[in-house]
């Protein structure tokens, strides 16, 4: 079962990590030691509520017209090369992730606002729903079960890694990801990930 979930890590992971306002906001809290765990918390808790309801929608889905399995291949696989071209001409800019230019500059005083604070920057972002409950639900209806568990528990754990590693380390993260030649690296990667599952989503479709 090793293979779906390191999948799911590698496409969550890939996501997850473009450069945003949800991961400067996550940042900029970590770097001022903020309500840390309440930010970290309510990012992980959406993330894991919107993958576990793509992957458990698609699957209903694949069940009742299973047609819609090539089509759901298709279309991720298209969206794949471009979510990966993109990652490679993001590559060549001087892009960085800047804590000082997050959302919510305003400071966060008590925990029920970092919290509100947070859960609006999540859930007012389109691309979430297109990412988690869209694509990486397309990808996941792929695998038959159990494999398809493990595709999305590999997606929950990049999610969780990420914003803990995010929030708490951030002190440490932080002169790393505001050189630009660290993200031209990351976008690379993330090109290359994206092109290999959009590859593998093809070819499960021609064999």
């Amino acid at each position: 079962m090793s293979a779906p979930y390191l999948q799911g890590i590698a496409l969550g992971g890939s996501l997850i990590i473009a450069i945003g306002a949800q991961n400067a906001f996550v940042l900029k809290q970590g770097l001022k030691r903020s309500h840390v765990l309440a930010v970290v918390s309510v990012c992980v808790a959406v993330d894991w509520v919107l993958i576990s309801l793509g992957a458990a929608g698609f699957g209903m889905l694949v069940t009742a017209f299973p047609g819609v399995t090539s089509i759901a291949a298709w279309g991720g696989a298209t969206f794949l090369f471009f979510y990966g071209a993109t990652s490679f001409r993001s590559a060549m800019s001087d892009e960085t992730l800047d804590a000082e230019g997050a959302s919510g500059r305003a400071a966060l005083t008590t925990t029920g606002s970092a919290i509100a604070a947070t859960a609006a920057i999540s859930l007012l972002n389109p691309h979430v729903y297109l990412d988690t409950v869209v694509l990486l639900g397309s990808v996941a209806a792929q695998h038959p079960m159990p494999e398809r568990l493990w595709f999305t528990l590999g997606a929950l754990t990049a999610s969780l890694l990420w914003f803990a590693g995010l929030g708490f380390g951030a002190r440490l993260l932080a002169p790393l990801f505001r050189r630009p030649a660290a993200w031209r690296a990351l976008d690379i990667l993330i090109g290359f990930i994206m092109w290999w599952i959009a590859g593998s989503l093809v070819l499960g479709q021609l064999g």
